[in-house]
């Protein structure tokens, strides 16, 4: 079946709910761009987006390199010095996955002629994309098509597609074109400022070659000079009289297959792609690298590209995969946001982990914080050699982020607020340039992967020199003042709608963090630190910034402001907020936020979570009772923290609430912006959520600390993880948790303030209750939807 636009389509499920697949039993027109995300399929290095196998219709066409970019103007309405001039869009670069079919000449398109079964179906345990269709032809022919599509997770430059066509009950003439595609027409960008800026005809044609069932097309760039090569490579199985062609252009290349099937035959086509692209290297070096790349798929052939990618995915599942009962949703939800994580970095290989991982052009294609904050602590955890890689092309910019810091007049390095390929991107300097917070970020993402890892020749030869160049940032950022105490003034904290401010808490207890850790990094490593240039007088003023490190303090509330004076001022009128005036951003002016006590995403709430060794229990109570009324979640990372935040102090049905917001954001569609691509760091949160929220988890110090409870909607919570060479289970119900050691030496860990040794033997320890405390409120019209529906009207 199909259902199109006004059929009253909106409100009834896109997906069944299956613990291991995200299946749509039928095509909805209306919901094309977001099912094209949904279905993405990616290694981290190349990205396709769920189109369609003909191509059309299509919602936004997607094939994406990671960090693949065109340059275009950063306009600003006043210049000012320290402003980039040069903004970087992710483009859309040639399309591999299309293969039309025509039935007896007709066409095969869904919009005309009689669909009558389509299903597709993202299986996430064998990592492929299957579509089934039955479909009768205008001039009543009917076949049936199916197709399985995948993006290697073993051979990075590969995607594959198998293509098979079959009669139902009459002979029909078949013709397939294969096709790759450059320059597709793109549709128009929207005024939302979070979308893309889409770029026309980015790519100019070098080259093009077709040769038996091979065909390559070569471009560059226009403004960034970037070179890039796809090919294409066929085996084909079909009746003897099968005819193949091939030709190639500047921006399309095709093999066509014609045949005539009989009932009971079938015509297979099984498409190799391959992808390369450099900023340095010569046309044909990427031409021989694409060639290869396609001779390496087909000898290992499209089963063997199969099993591949399922031994890789039960590898990974098998350290990563979270159990739940009692919500089949979330337990849904949370496979496909970890596959989603997983595809984001997999094979990044030393490059970004974009906001939007590989699935859309939304942000630009830009990274942001979020990879450090919320996508590597699962990477970290699950996949640890992925969060390496992220982290270590941060390391590779950090060139760029120290002559970026010496423009703006400081130490150290300065990391960007939104890159692709490492210089600032951001147009608008109180949420860009001032959020120096990422460069903590970066760092304390460093020392997680650190702790869980021990890997000493990544901090010898990463890590440190990130450590220290952040450092350097902090303490040339801050001062002391008359009386001593030190003060980073003038900064943007998580918060968005809080701008320009003074001492913010996560800002100030980040950088603490980045200078103790720092200091303590160099003595462990000292001719490392002597080649940096960092001596004992150094590292201690770093040690006594840290000491002196002002965290702001409301005595008269009894909670910490967000930064300095922000208690003071007056709180918005949720009241008078009119529903359709969410996102805030969209519909006020920021001076009117700037200046009110609103809150778009987690801030101090956050601080509780990341840094919660700097918080009694019962500050982080008062906490975050005080900042759910305040927090409108305007961002999508938001859900995440409070459900972690939540959880921790007791407020378990309101966690599973703010966990379904956050693991449903792309299912659901809830911000209605799928369509440009999955919120890849709200994804993560869905196992954040689960494994630091219910689980309680907590690392640091070379502690691995649990103090699991569930709330009534989840019956049974399991999860998986990896530390320091340990594979560990934790299964956790109402009254217990058990620690089962799955490989790797025995390991202390910690269970609700228990330190107890898992070995070869299964631990199970019991979990008290907690008392009850009052449900704190949130903005008028900004609960988040309920999870669970008790008696009582919850």
């Amino acid at each position: 079946m199909i259902e199109r636009e006004g059929q009253g389509v909106i409100d009834r499920p896109l997906f069944t709910v299956e613990p291991w697949c995200i299946r749509e039993p039928e095509l909805r027109l209306d919901r094309l761009a977001q099912t094209e995300s949904v279905f993405a399929l990616s290694n981290g290095h190349v990205g396709m987006r769920g189109n369609l196998d003909e191509g059309e219709p299509h919602g936004m066409p997607g094939t994406y390199l990671n960090s693949f970019y065109e340059q275009r103007p950063l306009p600003h309405a006043e210049t000012a010095y320290g402003y980039p001039e040069q903004g970087q869009t992710v483009i859309n670069v040639t399309n591999g996955k299309v293969i039309r079919l025509l039935v007896d000449d007709e066409p095969f398109d869904v919009r005309y002629g009689r669909v009558h079964h389509h299903e597709r179906n993202l299986d996430m345990r064998a990592g492929t994309l299957t579509r089934h269709v039955e479909w009768t032809s205008p001039a009543d022919k009917t076949v049936k098509v199916t197709s399985v599509r995948m993006v290697s997770l073993t051979q990075r430059a590969v995607a594959a597609i198998c293509y098979e066509v079959e009669p139902v009950d009459e002979a029909v003439r078949i013709v397939a074109q294969s096709e790759l595609v450059a320059n597709e027409a793109l549709p128009g960008g929207a005024k939302d400022p979070r979308a893309s800026a889409i770029l026309e005809s980015p790519l100019v044609g070098e080259e093009h070659v077709a040769n038996g069932t091979k065909v390559l097309l070569l471009h560059r760039t226009r403004q960034s000079g970037l070179r890039m090569a796809a090919g294409m490579s066929h085996d084909i199985q079909g009746p003897e009289s099968t005819t193949i062609d091939t030709e190639s252009s500047k921006d399309v290349g095709r093999l066509t297959v014609a045949t005539r099937l009989e009932p009971g035959q079938k015509l297979r086509i099984v498409k190799y792609i391959a992808y390369g692209w450099s900023s340095q290297r010569s046309r044909p070096a990427l031409h021989d690298q694409v060639v290869g790349a396609l001779a390496g798929a087909r000898r290992t052939g499209w089963g063997g590209l199969l099993s591949e990618q399922r031994d890789y995915l039960d590898e990974f599942w098998e350290g990563a995969d979270v159990e739940v009962d009692g919500d089949a949703e979330i337990q849904q939800a949370v496979r496909f946001s970890m596959f989603h994580v997983l595809q984001a970095g997999a094979r990044a290989e030393r490059r970004m982990i974009p906001a939007k991982g590989l699935t859309g052009p939304g942000y630009d294609g830009h990274a942001f914080w979020d990879t450090e904050t919320f996508v590597l602590p699962v990477l970290t955890y699950t996949s640890p050699g992925a969060a390496a890689d992220a982290l270590a092309w941060r390391h590779m910019t950090l060139p760029l982020a120290c002559e970026r810091a010496v423009q703006l007049g400081l130490e150290g390095a300065t990391f960007p607020w939104r890159t692709i390929r490492g210089q600032e991107c951001s147009g608008y300097w109180p949420a860009g340039t001032a959020a120096f917070h990422i460069n903590a970020d970066i760092s304390d993402a460093v020392l997680r992967y650190l702790d869980a890892t021990e890997d000493v020749q990544f901090e010898r030869e990463i890590g440190l020199d990130i450590l220290v160049q952040t450092a350097r940032l902090w303490r040339s950022l801050g001062h002391h003042d008359v009386g001593g105490v030190f003060r980073i003034d003038g900064v943007t904290g998580p918060d968005e709608y809080s701008a320009v401010v003074d001492n913010n808490v996560y800002t100030n207890l980040m950088a603490r963090r980045n200078l103790q850790e720092a200091a303590e990094m160099a003595m462990r490593h000292p001719d490392v630190a002597d080649r940096l240039g960092v001596d004992a007088e150094e590292a201690a003023s770093w040690r006594d910034a840290a000491a002196a490190m002002l965290i702001p303090y409301d005595e008269r509330l009894g909670v910490h402001p967000q930064s300095e004076s922000f208690t003071h001022h007056a709180r918005w009128d949720f009241a008078a907020t009119k529903p359709d005036h969410y996102p805030l951003l969209l519909n006020y002016p920021y001076f009117d936020l700037y200046r009110k006590q609103v809150v778009k995403q987690a801030d101090l709430v956050l601080a509780l979570h990341l840094c919660g060794e700097a918080f009694t229990e019962e500050e982080k109570v008062r906490n975050f009772a005080y900042y759910e009324g305040l927090t409108v979640r305007d961002s999508s990372l938001s859900a995440q923290t409070q459900a972690v935040v939540a959880a921790e102090v007791g407020q378990l049905e309101l966690a599973h609430d703010y966990l379904g917001e956050t693991a449903l954001v792309d299912l659901h569609d809830l911000n209605r912006n799928t369509r440009d691509g999955l919120h890849i760091a709200s994804m993560a949160g869905a196992w954040s959520g689960l494994v630091a929220g219910f689980g309680g988890m907590r690392a640091g110090g070379g502690q691995l600390r649990f103090a699991p409870r569930l709330p009534g909607g989840i019956s049974r919570l399991a999860f998986r993880m990896r530390y320091r060479g340990s594979r560990i289970k934790v299964t956790v119900t109402s009254d217990s948790a058990a620690y089962e050691l799955m490989d790797g030496p025995g390991i202390k860990l910690w269970h609700h303030g228990e330190l107890f040794t898992l070995g070869d033997e299964p631990v199970e320890l019991p979990i008290e209750q907690i008392p009850a405390r009052p449900a704190p409120t949130q903005p008028t019209g900004r609960e988040p939807a309920p999870r669970r529906i008790d008696p009582h009207g919850r």
